[in-house]
């Protein structure tokens, strides 16, 4: 019999996370900052892969346990709670986010203990949340494929196709590791990024969301995070981790474009900044989202490279822009 899908209702901000990665100076400052916001543990959702390419595997692990109440499985916590030979994170064969990755998950599988992987096979792989009278489906990767790579590039099909096989009014998504926001023929599709590793955009930060029910819809904030990167990247030397995970913490560029696609590669180096999106209630009528035969998908946190200090939302700040896998520079 199927397990039911856990379903949690929240009456102020929540704070939504992916991907700690085994970084435990990254997990404390982003708890940290729930603490500041008041925040309170069962208003803390995290998309999953607890465990990656930090030193930290165990202590993030437990941490995390005592701290944030609702967890979704990602590919990592299914991977070692099945004793798996690998990440089973989607990399392609023979690349080198497939080669680096077998350093960090020997690293974690050698880590952590029969209770840490018991809590792992325990995640569900879905939660869902009520927030504002609207109901968002909080997954990994895609809803029945947990390392499916979905980026803000990702055809507007296949988000909707996803959206509809929920049932409900939106999803909150992780394992691609970039922040975006979109509506998608009314219905909501969010990503708070990761705070394991930066956003592939040239700076140490990382990310994580907050997300306010108000009258007409829903608020959501993308905010970065300032965290102890110095420390974090030492005790990975230490390790004898890949020290190209390692320079990423500190230089803000993955090692490997491998996974992305073509939009997401031009954009690498370009910093992001904090922004804000809205997401309008959308229509409740089923019949009406089904019978759309167009596909209307609207970017709700804007991404653009600007040198100037204007007020929009958000903005991309291209000042240090480097060369993006031999691509060229995007003038979106």
């Amino acid at each position: 019999m199927p397990r039911p899908i856990p379903l949690f209702r929240v009456d102020g901000p929540l704070m939504v996370f992916g991907g700690p990665y085994s970084n435990l100076e990254a997990t404390r400052a982003v708890l940290a900052e729930a603490v500041g916001l008041e925040i309170p543990a069962e208003r803390i959702i995290c998309t999953g892969d607890v465990v990656a390419y930090g030193a930290d595997p165990a202590a993030t692990v437990e941490l995390m346990r005592g701290r944030v109440h609702h967890v979704v499985m990602g590919n990592c916590e299914q991977s070692i709670a099945a004793g798996s030979a690998d990440c089973g994170c989607g990399f392609p064969t023979g690349s080198t986010c497939e080669r680096l990755s077998a350093a960090w998950f020997a690293h974690a599988t050698r880590e952590l203990n029969a209770d840490a992987r018991a809590w792992m096979a325990d995640l569900p792989r879905r939660i869902d949340v009520e927030i504002g009278g609207y109901r968002l489906a909080v997954i990994h990767g895609g809803v029945h494929i947990t390392d499916r790579f979905i980026f803000g590039s990702t055809a507007t099909a296949i988000k909707l196709e996803e959206v509809r096989k929920t049932g409900v009014d939106g999803i909150i998504g992780g394992h691609c590791g970039l922040p975006f926001t979109q509506a998608i023929n009314g219905r909501l599709w969010h990503n708070a990024g990761v705070i394991g590793m930066p956003a592939n955009d040239g700076t140490p930060r990382v990310w994580f969301s907050l997300l306010r029910a108000e009258a007409d819809g829903i608020a959501i904030e993308h905010r970065a995070l300032h965290y102890d990167f110095v420390t974090a990247a030492a005790k990975m030397h230490r390790a004898d981790l890949p020290k190209e995970h390692a320079a990423s913490l500190e230089t803000g560029l993955w090692p490997s474009c491998d996974v992305l696609p073509l939009k997401e590669i031009h954009e690498r180096g370009a910093a992001l900044e904090p922004g804000s999106a809205f997401w309008p209630r959308p229509l409740r009528s089923d019949n009406a989202f089904h019978r759309r035969r167009r596909r209307v998908s609207k970017i709700t946190w804007k991404r653009r490279r600007t040198r100037l200090r204007v007020s929009i939302r958000c903005s991309r700040n291209s000042a240090s822009n480097p060369r993006a896998c031999n691509a060229p520079p995007s003038t979106a």
